[in-house]
């Protein structure tokens, strides 16, 4: 573990792409400044991104890939798209060098990153440009190419910030899991599969040594984090900077892990789709797991594995407004991080209930009571969010007789794999099976899916259809929940077509039409977490004269 310098405690920052692409100047001229005053910073940097993900460099980074396997024909579309992602990090490194109140500082830094990113571009372009002519390029071979976006960043940043006179270094981490486990793909592949999340924790371990070696510099970390052996994309997917901020909290034993995002944090609802969405304060790490998988992109999941083992609180910061609190995610009540910052409580006492003898009431335990967790097991008494999980199509297949039932599942379940298609939920009876599951990138694939399933029974698949989650802690032990959530829907005139509960103790899913899937959030909002719409709210404050 690395021990902070001048008793200072690490904080570990990791910024999106969008983020850095709309408030660069603010990140490296005030936000990053400002915490490092007290902190030991660390801070992680997605790919530069635009307002839209299509733009950003991520994906212009997997078209170029696209190029690359359509062969020599594709030959001049692939250097342009990939001058385009050079001059785009050129503009932006010249947007902030030319800044008025930075004609002062040191060209030659700027100058030194443009060539570092110029000489990045054209080394991509060779290795592009080679590939196409065997048209194939394998998973490792992709992560190659996907980590310009996160070096380049990190250059950027670096620049930026040392020419402010805070002096800062990039960290690339593309070679750290053939550190830690050997340059054998085989020796990788076998380390994966016998350590499974714990492989996180040792390269963890590894990337305490680069942040070391850049002493009192801040180091400006590349979210991508090594060339997987099955590809990282695969294995961790597009959020994997969230992972690598997290494996650098734990390295470095940190106070807090910050994730910085265009929102004020977690709500109980999409504000975009649902006007009285609250902001809240805090949400338990399994919480925020379920509400990332079913739709709010909160947080990776494998991110909140990192953190909860080593006890280190999460939270969720606005770029926009960096003086909010945000929303902060506790691993758990028993186990707090010391250096936690939450809300000043005076430790009170308590019957326990058993002997009478008090008990000490934590700050942090009562900063959960205030925000309707409830004893050691932080069970609420209605749910904390609703999300809207989009694209989603439902699958019904009636098992004819010639299939033995106890065989049937396994057959459709393998189906499913072998056409890469994952399933959200699922309904079974002894004949028949209802599925979920996201709507599949490539046509064929459903096709192919169909006429599969279709040898064991009736197949029918009904698109349009989007998932409704309720998230609460220990829901399951909510007496009338559900039926709370049904009558809502209800009242709504809101047909539910599959309602899945108990596979996990704090959701209910419901999978309901596309077009009245704003409206089913917006009644269960009002009706089951007892949020009251704007204009409910405006009428408790209307004047008299009362007729009684």
């Amino acid at each position: 573990m690395v021990t902070a310098t001048a008793s200072k405690p690490w904080l570990v920052q990791k910024y999106g792409g969008t983020s850095l692409g709309k408030l660069l100047d603010s990140i490296c001229c005030n936000i990053i400044p400002q915490y490092n005053i007290e902190h030991n910073l660390i801070v992680v940097c997605s790919a530069f991104s635009g307002t839209l993900k299509a733009s950003g460099t991520t994906s212009l980074l997997i078209q170029c890939i696209s190029y690359a396997e359509l062969g020599v024909d594709a030959q001049k579309k692939l250097i342009d798209l990939v001058d385009v992602i050079r001059d785009n990090h050129l503009n932006v490194l010249a947007s902030f060098a030319g800044a008025p109140d930075r004609v002062a500082a040191d060209s030659q830094i700027f100058e030194d990153t443009a060539s570092g990113i110029k000489k990045e571009c054209e080394a991509l372009k060779s290795f592009l440009l080679a590939a196409q002519i065997v048209g194939e390029l394998s998973p490792r071979s992709k992560d190659r190419v996907i980590s310009l976006g996160e070096k380049l960043a990190a250059m950027i940043v670096a620049a930026c910030l040392t020419s402010i006179g805070t002096p800062a270094k990039p960290v690339i981490l593309d070679s750290i899991i053939s550190a830690a486990f050997g340059s054998s793909i085989h020796d990788q592949v076998a380390a994966l599969e016998r350590l499974g999340p714990k492989f996180y924790h040792v390269l963890a371990d590894q990337i305490s040594g680069p942040i070391r070696d850049c002493g009192n510099a801040i180091p400006i970390v590349t979210g991508f984090f090594g060339i997987m052996p099955d590809s990282l994309l695969q294995t961790v997917g597009r959020g994997y900077s969230d992972l690598c901020a997290a494996m650098c909290a734990v390295a470095v034993g940190a106070e807090e892990l910050q994730i910085w995002k265009e929102v004020d944090g977690i709500f109980t609802a999409d504000p975009r789709k649902v006007p009285s969405a609250r902001l809240l304060s805090t949400v338990t790490a399994e919480e925020a797991t379920e509400l990332t998988y079913y739709g709010s992109e909160v947080i990776h999941p494998l991110t909140m594995d990192q953190i909860r083992d080593a006890c280190i609180p999460l939270r969720l910061k606005n770029v926009f407004k960096p003086s909010g609190h945000g929303t902060i995610i506790y691993p758990s009540l028993s186990s707090p991080n010391p250096g936690d910052s939450i809300p000043a409580s005076p430790v009170s006492m308590a019957s326990d209930g058993s002997d009478g003898s008090p008990r000490a009431i934590t700050p942090l335990s009562s900063f959960m009571l205030k925000n309707g967790y409830h004893g050691a097991q932080q069970e609420r008494r209605k749910p904390t969010a609703v999300t809207v999980k989009d694209d989603i199509l439902l699958i019904n297949v009636v098992c004819n007789r010639n299939t033995k039932s106890q065989g049937f599942l396994t057959q459709v379940f393998d189906r499913l794999e072998r056409n890469k298609i994952p399933v959200d939920l699922v309904a079974t009876s002894e004949r028949h099976v209802s599925l979920a599951v996201q709507s599949p990138g490539d046509p064929t694939a459903l096709l192919r899916l169909k006429e599969e399933l279709e040898r064991f029974g009736q197949v029918a698949i009904s698109p349009n259809v989007s998932i409704v989650t309720v998230v609460g802690h220990k829901m399951r032990n909510m007496v009338g929940v559900s039926n709370e959530i049904l009558s809502a829907l209800a009242s709504a005139q809101i047909s539910v077509y599959l309602i899945s509960q108990g596979a996990s103790e704090i959701n209910i899913s419901l999978v309901v039409s596309a077009d009245n899937a704003l409206a089913a959030m917006n009644a269960i909002h009002c009706e089951v977490l007892k949020i009251p719409t704007h204009r409910e709210q405006e009428n408790r404050f209307i004047p008299g004269p009362w007729l009684y």
